[in-house]
């Protein structure tokens, strides 16, 4: 497993680091066949891809039976990562792009992660209830929230409130504007040194 993951979390079990250490040689494989991450970004697969998607670990630590919907998954991030760390808490990724939960269906197949759930369709199609909705930037903020709000469970059982944990970079005060007194944003460079995460944020909205 790469150096940089286990540094910041050096408590994984065996498992846990076999399956991290698995991500990028199955992502290269099926990135050769169905291009889901550029191929500038591999080089830096586990801190651009995996990384990135354990910042979440690091607000919150979900309780087994937490049900999370990852919102435009593409190749799986932060979905599958954040499943390889929390294995009894249900993952559904999902996305309107069949050649994205393909490699969503056979990465997750290929490393026996039986905790999560591809799921084909547009998030406006998507009538579950769920814990969290996550998601890696996939619009603008108060676009995904009116996405997201129908899918949130009320029922509470984490040390957060149900919401919206959303992975974005940049500068982040417009698109917040709505929901200030509610919404709550880390810096990733809190959390991680590398130069990648200096603009990078988790926004988390309690709904």
């Amino acid at each position: 497993m790469d150096d940089t993951i286990s540094k910041y979390f050096p408590s994984l079990s065996a498992i846990q680091k076999d399956k991290l250490s698995q991500l990028k040689p199955v992502y290269e494989r099926w990135n050769s066949m169905i291009n889901v991450i550029s191929r500038k970004d591999m080089d830096n697969f586990p801190v651009h891809h995996v990384l990135h998607s354990l910042a979440i670990a690091k607000v919150i630590s979900f309780v087994p039976g937490t049900r999370i919907l990852d919102i435009g998954t593409g190749g799986g991030f932060p979905g599958v990562p954040l499943a390889i760390l929390f294995p009894e808490t249900e993952f559904f990724l999902l996305d309107s792009i069949g050649k994205k939960i393909k490699v969503v269906t056979e990465v997750a197949r290929e490393l026996e992660l039986a905790n999560v759930v591809p799921l084909r369709k547009r998030a406006e199609d998507e009538d579950g209830k769920y814990d969290f909705i996550i998601s890696r930037a996939v619009t603008q903020f108060p676009q995904f929230v009116k996405l997201a709000v129908k899918n949130i469970s009320e029922t509470q059982k984490n040390s957060l409130s149900n919401g919206i944990l959303y992975l974005k970079g940049g500068t982040l005060d417009e698109e917040i504007e709505p929901f200030i007194g509610r919404v709550k944003v880390w810096e990733i460079k809190e959390f991680f040194s590398e130069p990648f995460f200096d603009t990078k944020k988790i926004v988390y909205l309690p709904v």
